[in-house]
């Protein structure tokens, strides 16, 4: 398997990290607006859906924290909190949060797996890097506002981080180029995810 570069991981598809960053901080200071919070507290939001799985990727790869160096991640974080703070309540639908969420999931599993294969992760360890990359934002999110977490509701949201992250871990195996398989694999992710809000799917429960 090609090894993505690790300065290709920091270079080439910089706009992939940011996408993921500022949709999930979006996010955060979506759930924050729905309860007429502080700025403060969309702030606090907003960094923490943008960051936290990122965080938690880079601790259990080695590899330095990724806000700590970079300062464009938390001033992603401080704009889109500042950005719906400032618009009326009106321009953010009620569904706003899960499209939102769906862009980040799809930028940031790719992602989450491209970094962890460049740091020397064996593919299916690379590819639930990606996943956790996606999906502990979004955790630490519904726990902060007093939500059911994402893992326990029976929406497709950890199914597509996972397609997203093993489609793009398949495709490196088997020597695709870089590019056209981040890219692949992202549409494939949000193109579930849509689907499900769309038309409201969602995994069985178990049943005995």
């Amino acid at each position: 398997m090609p090894l993505p570069d690790l300065m290709m991981v920091r270079s080439v598809l910089p706009w992939l990290d940011i996408a993921g960053i500022g949709v999930f901080a979006i996010s955060g200071a979506l759930a924050a607006a729905r309860r007429e919070l502080t700025i403060v507290t969309f702030v606090f939001f907003a960094a923490v859906t943008g960051t936290g799985g990122g965080t938690l990727r880079d601790l259990l790869i080695g590899a330095p924290v990724f806000w700590i160096h970079d300062n464009r991640a938390l001033a992603i974080c401080l704009l889109a909190a500042l950005a719906v703070w400032v618009t009326p309540r009106r321009i953010w639908s009620d569904q706003a949060i899960l499209w939102f969420d769906g862009i980040g999931l799809a930028a940031y599993a790719v992602f989450g797996s491209w970094k962890a294969l460049a740091y020397g992760v064996p593919p299916l360890g690379a590819a639930m890097m990606g996943v956790i990359t996606a999906c502990m934002g979004g955790v630490i999110r519904d726990v902060l506002a007093g939500e059911p977490s994402i893992l326990l509701r029976p929406e497709l949201y950890v199914t597509v981080a996972a397609l997203t992250a093993g489609l793009f871990v398949l495709l490196m195996l088997l020597g695709a180029p870089l590019l056209p398989a981040a890219g692949l694999a992202a549409l494939a992710g949000f193109a579930l995810r849509a689907l499900a809000i769309v038309r409201g799917i969602h995994l069985p429960g178990y049943r005995g």
